[in-house]
């Protein structure tokens, strides 16, 4: 199977330096396996944070609801784990954070030392709160798009982004290295990772106030993070070109994360248009990335293979490349 790699100007630096690490550094690179290792321990249903569910768009009427996350980590005592944050697809409409092949990969990267948190989020049955300006853009959309989808969006990243939050503010609990943070996704979620690794922190959050929205404040507004990689499975940048369309935030540039790319080209869900677009950019901006064209695949190309690697093993590599992180 064709794999195409092309690594940008940052990781090109990176390698260049990679021998003359300070010692300092070196020792707080964490260190993971290079086989499932370790036992998985699982925490379910972890509230992170409250949101509204209206009884109709921007409703007075709505109710509250926990949002949860499941925590996937390796039982040992290491104290200076990696983070993968992961965001489930589903068209904003559906999908699990516990669907089969989220728990599989949960464990690959668990057993082998990160803290893997399988993020659940407000999709469109749920109606969460939507700026105005996102509703007074609906005339604007192409006439294949659904406004409710659209709309789903905002809540959608929000929470994603409040998950984020909350974990850094929890990262002691789970002896997180918070200079050591991948986001990833599929379908869906990847819009939403690829969002969250290049958007400013205070998009999607800022847009709406405690007034409008008062489980905002259940969010931990406070915490910032830094976003070390995006693992983009099969997604798009829509959730981006919806800041830029409504707000004129133009995000893409050189100080983004690396990011791994991996599509079907035979996808009907989200067109492989999608990953040649996200390729471009890297390539404009100089940015790390390695694009990955999964020849003859469609949508949801869990089983892929490109040279004998499935996507999991993937990921796994361009991570600990990027990451520099230590491999026993």
């Amino acid at each position: 199977m064709k794999k195409t790699l092309i690594i940008g100007l940052a990781f090109i630096l990176n390698a260049c330096i990679k021998d003359d690490i300070a010692p300092s550094t070196m020792e707080n690179l964490p260190t993971i396996k290079s086989s499932s290792t370790f036992e998985v321990l699982f925490e379910e249903d972890v509230v992170y944070a409250k949101g509204l569910s209206h009884e109709s768009l921007n409703s007075p009427n709505y109710s509250e609801l926990s949002l949860k996350l499941d925590v996937y980590s390796p039982d040992n005592d290491a104290e200076n784990r990696p983070l993968i944050m992961f965001i489930h697809g589903g068209g904003f409409r559906g999908g699990s954070k516990q669907q089969e092949d989220i728990v599989n990969i949960a464990h690959y990267y668990a057993s082998r030392g990160w803290v893997f948190i399988s993020v659940a989020y407000r999709k469109m049955g749920k109606i969460g709160t939507v700026p105005q300006k996102w509703i007074d853009y609906i005339p604007n959309l192409p006439p294949d798009e659904e406004p409710e989808q659209f709309l789903a969006m905002y809540p959608a990243h929000r929470d994603a982004k409040a998950a984020m939050r909350w974990i850094m503010a929890n990262k002691d609990t789970y002896k997180i290295n918070a200079d050591y943070v991948t986001v990833g996704g599929a379908s869906a979620g990847a819009v939403t990772a690829i969002t969250l690794g290049v958007s400013n922190l205070e998009d999607y959050r800022n847009e709406i106030n405690t007034t409008q929205d008062p489980t905002l404040a259940t969010t931990n507004l406070d915490e910032t993070y830094q976003i070390k990689t995006i693992i983009d499975f099969w997604g798009s940048k829509v959730g981006l070109d919806a800041l830029e369309a409504i707000y004129g935030h133009q995000r893409f540039d050189s100080s983004n994360p690396p990011m791994l790319i991996v599509h079907g080209t035979n996808d009907s869900t989200v067109p492989f248009t999608a990953a040649e677009d996200l390729k471009a950019i890297y390539e404009s901006t100089g940015v790390a990335f390695e694009f990955y064209p999964l020849e003859g695949k469609g949508h949801k190309a869990w089983n892929a293979e490109v040279d004998n690697k499935r996507v999991e093993k993937l990921a796994f590599d361009f991570i600990v490349n990027q990451q520099n992180l230590n491999v026993e």
